[in-house]
């Protein structure tokens, strides 16, 4: 039996022990800093249009070097197939079909889209044209968390009073109502939240200047940096010293030989082959500006305590707009239902905690972007916001997190060749259902990256259940759904397809050999851009 002596010691020891644990942790809670948040976020990018992802046209070491350092997730997927939904969802970590906007802002709706003598067969229906004051943010939880919340570049989530600074940005640098820079790339921009620059000046850059600059001025506490780039939607353009690397790449690679370069997909012509050299110096002009963010990180010590995030909206744009990039092997791209519409580039670094080239297959989506940066920065989720997603925190850490169906829906026709589809997709199994006549398809991802090999027929009890899988999340959402047009002439439809695929793929194969023509001339407000 111990001593009174022997248990005064212990005791001594006990509370010595006790009090220095209480002191180290509150000093270490003093001095330790909330980790900082980079957010980049491309427009129209496609899963492919990056040499890590394997393009061997365009030139990326910058954005190679995020998916390099921290996860790069081989299944990344947005929201939608078009940029609003997918903005909304990346920032609230909901559904579409839960923040309400299901296409892009600004598109026609109801009776309208048939007024512009699209001969489809559906009314697509009305949805949110703001994000809802009631919905909580990313920036809003990591304002009222402390940190300092900075946003520049394409917003495309409302109107006035729906502009970032309306949703918890503190600062907000060309957010505002377009989705596509109305000036252009090139400075004057023509943007009521951004001042224009010297004549010339790259908004590319700019933006990745400004953001840089906000760092600068606020590396001494928590922030998000929110870097939304116009970059690399439509109208394309870039300097003539870029135009020139990559048509003379293109010749060494025997591109410039190409005699067609589009292939004709159910509604829309769709390119084929990565040779665009105004696309490709839009690529790098990016890639510049990323590396003058990434390059003011490491200047003032902050890259071990910066989450770096980098994603797109949507897929690149291969159908419809400017048909400037190729997503194969995925088909389609940006509006469409195939995996070129929703795959997108998904890396995330997150210091202490992702291994350097990190990769994983997990299916992941632009609604888990919201909880998993919440908790990476010790950040409760409010309780009273609904989120869709997941964390991918057990995953970054290298463990593996439940299965789960991912859901799409978009009751809406692309200007790309979309039709109103809803998809569901388990694993490598992906079920698309078409609201125009109640059709599906059945793709297994894993043998059939493609989608060329229709599997319903043959996997029928599976695809009956995620049918009905499907369905059931429908009504549980309260989604929409287009109408049928009682005016619809199927007749006139065809006609219009069957010239899309006859004169306009000429036509389309005319324009872009021109681009590699060495003799090519762009519109004369944007060449000659004193900014390289």
């Amino acid at each position: 039996m111990p001593s009174s002596t022997e248990e005064v010691s212990d005791l001594g020891m006990y509370k010595f022990i006790f009090l220095f644990l209480s002191y180290t942790l509150f000093f270490n809670g003093l001095t330790a800093k909330r980790p900082n948040v980079l957010f980049i976020l491309v427009d129209d990018m496609g899963a492919r249009d990056l040499s890590n992802e394997g393009s061997t046209f365009y030139e990326s070491p910058n954005i190679d070097r995020i998916a390099n350092e921290g996860m790069k997730f081989t299944r990344g997927y947005a929201t939608c197939q078009v940029c609003s939904p997918s903005r909304a969802s990346i920032l609230t970590g909901k559904y579409p079909t839960d923040h309400g906007i299901t296409t892009w802002i600004g598109d026609a709706a109801g009776e309208a889209w048939n007024k512009r003598g699209r001969n489809d067969s559906h009314f697509p229906p009305e949805y949110e044209r703001n994000l809802r004051a009631s919905e909580i943010t990313l920036a809003e939880a990591m304002k009222d968390a402390g940190y300092k919340t900075f946003f520049t570049g394409k917003w495309h989530l409302g109107s006035e009073g729906s502009w970032p600074t309306d949703h918890g940005f503190d600062i907000n640098k060309g957010g505002w109502d377009v989705g596509g820079p109305r000036g252009g790339f090139f400075s004057p921009y023509i943007n009521p939240n951004l001042e224009s620059g010297p004549n010339g000046e790259s908004l590319t850059l700019r933006l990745g200047q400004e953001t840089a600059d906000f760092i600068e001025a606020h590396k001494d506490q928590p922030f998000l940096a929110y870097l939304s780039f116009y970059t690399v939607h439509a109208p394309i353009q870039t300097t003539q010293a870029l135009w020139q690397k990559y048509r003379d790449k293109a010749d060494k690679m025997g591109l410039t030989k190409n005699k067609e370069r589009f292939l004709f997909d159910r509604r829309l012509n769709v390119r084929q082959v990565q040779d665009c050299p105004i696309y490709a110096g839009m690529i790098e002009q990016l890639d510049q500006a990323v590396g003058i963010v990434l390059d003011t990180l490491d200047k003032h010590g902050l890259e071990d305590n910066t989450i770096v995030c980098f994603t797109s909206d949507n897929g690149g744009v291969s159908s419809g707009d400017a048909y400037a990039t190729s997503n194969l092997p995925l088909r389609g791209g940006k509006g469409r239902q195939w995996e070129g519409g929703i795959r997108e580039p998904f890396y995330i670094k997150a210091p202490a905690v992702t291994k350097q080239g990190a990769k994983n297959a997990t299916p992941v989506n632009g609604i888990d972007w919201y909880p998993t940066l919440l908790e990476l920065c010790g950040i409760e989720i409010p309780k009273k916001q609904k989120v869709d997603g997941i964390s991918l925190v057990p995953i970054l850490s290298g463990n593996k997190i439940q299965d789960r169906p991912l859901y799409w829906h978009y009751p809406h026709y692309g200007n790309q060749g979309g039709e109103p589809s809803s998809i569901i997709m388990e694993g490598d199994w992906k079920l698309i259902h078409y609201h125009e006549d109640g059709r599906n398809e059945l793709y297994n991802l894993e043998n059939d990256i493609g989608e060329q090999n229709d599997l319903f027929a043959k996997e029928k009890n599976r695809a009956q259940q995620m049918h009905k899988q499907l369905l059931a999340w429908l009504k549980q959402t309260n989604a929409k759904f287009p109408k049928p047009d009682p005016k619809f002439d199927s007749n006139k439809r065809e006609i219009r397809w069957k010239n899309i695929e006859s004169s306009g793929k000429q036509r389309l194969e005319r324009q872009h050999a021109s681009f590699l023509d060495p003799s090519f001339k762009p519109n004369k407000d944007w060449w000659g851009s004193s900014v390289d």
